[in-house]
């Protein structure tokens, strides 16, 4: 099917010297037979390979691909967000770089976008990944905990692969947060979406990017950015120590009276049960609101973009 709508798709690049060739060979194929009129926007977020060297060679034999190159690297989520501050036709296609997203399924996207007069967003919805069981689990976990403690509410098992409104990435330009992620503040924006069942390929070459302690800075970053609950619940244990701490304080003092114990040493387990127990469990939560807060005060960019091409 060809569709009249121009088309831009958006991949971020890290260490992907193996893929982009394929990559583009894939994507070229298919969206060339069906709009009118497309663009290709890799960002480089800093890679340590010859990733920039090969993104500039086959820019000079495809017109229309554009190729960013980020100053350092600010990780994927900036890179996607990089990627769209570029964006500037009718439809924008957000995907992965290592082939697990099948270019050949963005036909698939646009035909449930534009069958759904409402929804702004068409996102892919794994039936079948081929990943590891940790990084199975941490993205279930990650979906579970956002559903239940933040204002964000998605569906299982959605990837970043989607197709996009222009007037999302628009509304989203709007926003001018530091610590939430490009991909948060799509579902905050409250954009309503179809979800599409697809199914996700083995990684085509490399080692992904994504390890634990990425993916679990991303579900940190989403609680404190969407949520006041990490806040209550130190709030709620405060309270709770405290009248733990009262009832300690009482039987100490009664224990005290009837039985043999050495002086001073009731009134340091008390204090140690209050003050130990309270303060540095809510110290933790609130210094990563205040630190998010002294972020956001100091408006730094979340990117720089140092050349395109």
């Amino acid at each position: 099917m060809r569709y009249t709508n121009s088309l831009s798709i958006v991949i971020p690049i890290y260490n992907d010297q193996e893929v982009i060739a394929e990559l583009l060979r894939r994507l070229t194929a298919v969206v060339e037979t069906i709009v009118p009129e497309y663009e290709i926007i890799l960002v480089d977020d800093g890679s340590r390979d010859n990733s920039w060297a090969i993104m500039q060679e086959e820019r000079a034999q495809r017109a229309h691909l554009r190729i960013a190159r980020l100053s350092r690297n600010f990780g994927q989520q900036n890179a996607i967000a990089a990627g769209l501050s570029l964006t500037t036709k009718d439809l924008i296609v957000l995907m992965d770089s290592d082939l697990q997203d099948r270019p050949e399924d963005i036909p698939v996207l646009i035909d449930a976008l534009l069958a759904n007069e409402q929804a702004t967003m068409a996102i892919a919805q794994w039936e079948e990944r081929k990943d590891s069981r940790m990084k199975i689990a941490v993205s279930r976990l990650f979906q579970n905990v956002s559903n239940a403690i933040t204002d964000i509410h998605t569906m299982p098992r959605l990837g970043i692969f989607r197709v996009m409104k222009k007037s999302v990435v628009e509304e989203l330009r709007r926003f001018p947060e530091k610590t939430a992620t490009a991909v948060s503040l799509l579902y905050f924006i409250g954009s309503k979406y179809v979800a599409v069942p697809l199914k996700r390929d083995a990684r085509f070459a490399g080692k992904s990017g994504y390890n634990l302690k990425k993916m679990l800075a991303l579900t940190f970053a989403r609680i404190f950015s969407f949520s006041m609950f990490p806040i209550r619940i130190v709030t709620y244990m405060g309270a709770i120590l405290c009248v733990g701490s009262m009832i300690a304080a009482l039987a100490l003092i009664i224990y005290k009276l009837v039985g043999n114990v050495v002086a001073g040493w009731t009134s340091m387990m008390v204090l140690m049960l209050f003050l130990f127990g309270l303060n540095f469990a809510f110290l933790g939560v609130l210094g990563e609101y205040i630190g998010r807060i002294f972020l956001e005060t100091k408006q730094r960019p979340n990117f720089i973009i140092e050349s395109v091409l």
